[in-house]
């Protein structure tokens, strides 16, 4: 799986998803990241298509790496396996890379409701079914806590290979990065930048600019990519701009030093929080 790639939450619009996916491809990302949610498989299953099948075309379905997940409303046995088989007929693909379970709650459901873990259970079954089956490449899951990961180890007969989560300098989630890294399950960090409120002009991370003091030859976007990139997460920053797709792009051919990583490592756990969801109240 590559180590960057391109995350597409709230790009619906089909002209921008092809534009973007074209770019991207172009500049030589070869992972997208979807979802069920964010109701762009098809865009993004017809823009591949389209390069795939572009006469002396580059690129084959081998070459790219696709995420999708199963959205809150799908979990379920049943409904897992109907879901993944409507992603492959919107993607426009034979199997996807990886699939993972978006949020280890079920929507509609109260955070204290015992079905949430009757539901995410009969999800993974269905997901190791279709593992077995080739239909998915991989398999995991999302927003997913220590104490849900652990819970897995009573029902799953395979664990999940990936873990896809928010983090960043202000929700940097130690103990949760070390308990994938010890138990062989890859991190993905998404909202690398808080949801852009960690870049500037915002000022809720001021020790930015102080590692941007110390690299002027980074951009602070880079600066957070690299962090997740070297606390050994991937990460899948999402942008429509060409400029920005291939700055992002770039911070994987560089390295922050021990000393702006512990500027942004030192930040008072006080001020951590979740720009996205939090999943620690889902029983």
């Amino acid at each position: 799986m590559p180590s960057i790639g391109l995350g597409t939450w709230q790009q619906r619009d089909s002209s921008v998803v092809h534009r973007v996916v074209h770019q991207a491809l172009e500049m030589g990302y070869r992972l997208i990241d979807t979802a069920t949610a964010y109701r762009n498989e098809t865009a993004i299953g017809e823009a591949l298509n389209h390069v795939f099948t572009q006469e002396n075309s580059q690129l084959s379905r081998e070459d790219i790496w696709i995420t999708s997940k199963l959205s809150p409303r799908q979990q379920g046995l049943e409904q897992a396996e109907a879901a993944v088989y409507e992603s492959l007929e919107k993607l426009c693909t034979d199997y996807i890379d990886l699939y993972l379970i978006h949020w280890p709650g079920v929507s509609k459901k109260s955070p204290d409701s015992p079905e949430h873990r009757k539901y995410r259970e009969e999800s993974w079954k269905s997901l190791e079914r279709l593992y077995k089956q080739g239909k998915v490449r991989a398999i995991g899951v999302s927003n997913y806590t220590i104490r849900h990961l652990e819970e897995m180890r009573e029902y799953a007969e395979i664990m999940p290979m990936v873990n896809q989560c928010e983090l960043h300098p202000l929700c940097p989630q130690p103990e949760l990065l070390q308990y994938c890294q010890k138990n062989d399950i890859v991190f993905i960090a998404y909202a690398s930048f808080g949801e852009s409120e960690l870049l500037p002009p915002s000022t809720q991370l001021p020790e930015l600019s102080v590692a941007a003091a110390r690299r002027p030859d980074l951009t602070c976007a880079q600066i957070l990519l690299l962090w997740g990139l070297q606390h050994n997460a991937a990460v899948i920053p999402k942008s429509s701009s060409e400029d920005h797709l291939r700055e992002n792009l770039a911070a994987t051919r560089q390295l922050l030093s021990s000393e702006e990583l512990e500027i942004l490592d030192k930040i008072d756990y006080t001020r951590h929080r979740h720009f996205c969801w939090n999943p620690e109240k889902i029983v």
